[in-house]
């Protein structure tokens, strides 16, 4: 799944492009997980605004048709890249894949949507903060270089949890983006075992944890996020974090710090790796 690297990628290269651009039509493909929200047509004539993220969701903000229409009119499309999506920006006369199924065409190109599992999301809401958009967005956490993401955020909301660390992480509810790949790496460095009990993580391995999130997403967000599968970004490009994994995808592998085995387990249905040498209970 596209976590926060993958979709700030997006962003920071459609932003620019996009902003200013008036939208000329609509095609909706196959369904994805919501309906739009709204009728296609409504969205041609508008001008497309700022391009901002929250967590995993993207925010594209409309300007209003014309000047009869006050601001509340505007509104705007929330998209999620699902599980398998990515989103570029392609010339009109790009071919149409089998699995493009959403495309905003504007006079400055294609806003195309490819997803091949069909979970991904374009939504149309009045505001990030009604609607749709409002209870899909309402209960995300921090984002992860939020000066409030600290340590001692991190561990009001660990203690109490009897979930293991790493399940408590990918929740969603106490910081937003660090996915599977991003977690296990974070443990990695932050030397906890991904197994422990997120309740019996103290202030101090919190500490190291929040530096480890924001070490191992920066470091991401500079290789262009992770290619694991489908994603590519917003030029078509796929991400190289991957390739720097220290114990993600590695299973059976030494462990490049003590020389140890690197390990595969379970847990809620995803792949965990860890080297059980270097991360502790």
């Amino acid at each position: 799944m596209p976590e926060l690297p993958e979709v700030e990628v997006t962003r920071r290269g459609l932003a620019g492009p996009l902003r200013g651009a008036e939208i000329t039509g609509v095609r909706l493909g196959r369904p994805l997980r919501w309906p739009l929200g709204c009728e296609p047509r409504t969205l041609v004539g508008r001008h497309i605004g700022d391009l901002t993220r929250r967590g995993k969701y993207l925010w594209l903000a409309l300007a209003p048709r014309d000047r009869e229409h006050g601001a509340a009119d505007a509104g705007g499309l929330l998209l999620h890249l699902g599980m398998s999506g990515s989103l570029g920006l392609v010339p009109a006369e790009a071919p149409r894949g089998a699995w493009d199924h959403f495309e905003l065409a504007t006079d400055r190109g294609l806003l195309r949507l490819s997803d091949p599992r069909r979970f991904g999301a374009v939504v149309w809401s009045r505001r990030p903060d009604e609607g749709v958009a409002g209870k899909l967005l309402a209960g995300l956490g921090l984002e992860p270089f939020d000066p409030a993401f600290d340590a001692a955020r991190l561990h009001a909301g660990l203690r109490g949890r009897r979930v293991a660390v790493k399940q408590a992480l990918l929740a969603g509810d106490i910081v937003v983006g660090v996915g599977n790949i991003y977690c296990s790496e974070a443990l990695f460095l932050a030397g906890i075992d991904p197994r422990t009990a997120a309740r019996r993580v103290g202030p101090t391995r919190c500490a190291r944890l929040v530096d480890a999130v924001r070490q191992v997403l920066s470091r991401a967000l500079e290789l262009g996020g992770s290619t694991l599968r489908d994603f590519r970004d917003a030029h078509g490009v796929d991400g190289a974090f991957q390739h720097e994994a220290r114990v993600y995808g590695r299973e059976g592998q030494p462990c490049g710090r003590c020389g140890g085995t690197v390990r595969r387990v379970v847990q809620g249905q995803r792949s965990t790796y860890f080297c059980p040498g270097c991360q502790r209970r």
